[in-house]
């Protein structure tokens, strides 16, 4: 029965994704164009986590998350995924929302993912992290006041940034109960797991079924949400395009590998919990972004027989 109810609560999750556009790409790209708000909204989308994080102190569930301290692998995993964002066109979130619109492609980046964690897995460097302490009574206090400001504010708003802001709060409260029944629902664990049971399946387990259930789940809501608003379109791309979204993925893969997760865990998970390392990495993603997006402008305006 509970793993019934999380399960619709991914698929509510992965409809309101679809709804909103959670994708710091496009983001970064209204910011360039003035509507900073997109991105605003975005950057606190998991504001309402510490309810979650609250709810687990009180019921004494194990809040499995970890935070770290300031590390420059941080920065440059940050970094590589935002690079990898800005060639793909669209963040981790943003790539299952745009494959279950029709957007075959997205599969080309997904395999990408798969290999950089892979490459990452058998790399394996070492990092020196630092664990944190997870920030109790001080970290309840800053953000149950940042949402009430939040909600007061909201409310009186236009129904365009009432729909917005409700949908990306929605997002933050329903991903902090769904980690707190399963800390590895996530796409970015899912790759994980894979990438490590294929170089060594005697010493890393293969993904659970709850684990792909929940990767269906999303999917499923991302379909419903992209049917409801009539955007399934299909999608058919050149060789070029598929290979290019390959190498976007592989440095999306290999730089979430470094950072310990890729946008949806640093905004949904690390930044809620008040994580050094989270600030870091969702710093290295905007600069990796911005300078994805110039360096296709500056090819973009190449003569051809310069490229």
């Amino acid at each position: 029965m509970l793993l019934s109810l999380v399960l619709l609560a991914v698929i509510a999750m992965g409809y309101l994704a679809q709804a909103t556009g959670l994708c710091m790409f496009k983001g970064v790209n209204e910011w360039r164009q003035g509507n900073k708000e997109h991105l605003i909204a975005i950057l606190l989308s998991g504001v309402l986590v510490w309810v979650s994080t609250l709810f687990a102190y009180l019921t004494d569930i194990p809040f499995h998350f970890r935070i770290y301290e300031l590390n420059t692998w941080f920065l440059l995993g940050g970094f590589l995924f935002g690079l990898g964002t800005a060639f793909n066109k669209g963040c981790g979130i943003s790539t299952l929302t745009k494959l279950t619109k029709g957007d075959i492609k997205m599969l080309a980046t997904i395999t990408g993912w798969l290999v950089g964690w892979t490459i990452f897995a058998y790399w394996a460097p070492e990092r020196g992290l630092i664990e944190a302490p997870l920030l109790k009574i001080s970290h309840y206090l800053l953000f149950s006041t940042i949402s009430v400001g939040l909600v007061i504010w909201v409310s009186f708003g236009d129904n365009k940034r009432k729909q917005l802001w409700f949908s990306m709060l929605s997002i933050g409260l329903l991903s902090g109960f769904i980690y707190l029944y399963q800390p590895k629902w996530s796409p970015n664990a899912l790759l994980s797991n894979l990438s490590k049971a294929f170089l060594d399946n005697q010493l890393h387990q293969w993904p659970s079924l709850e684990q792909y259930l929940f990767f269906i789940a999303l999917l499923i809501g991302m379909f419903l949400g992209a049917w409801n608003r009539k955007k399934f379109l299909f999608i058919a791309s050149s060789f070029r395009y598929w290979i290019l979204h390959l190498l976007a993925g592989i440095l999306m893969g290999i730089g979430a590998s470094i950072a310990l997760g890729g946008n949806s865990v640093q905004l949904l998970l690390a930044i809620p919990t008040l994580s050094p390392a989270g600030f870091i990495s969702v710093g290295g993603i905007l600069v990796g972004i911005w300078s994805g997006i110039q360096i296709q402008k500056y090819l973009n305006n190449q003569p051809n027989d310069k490229i």
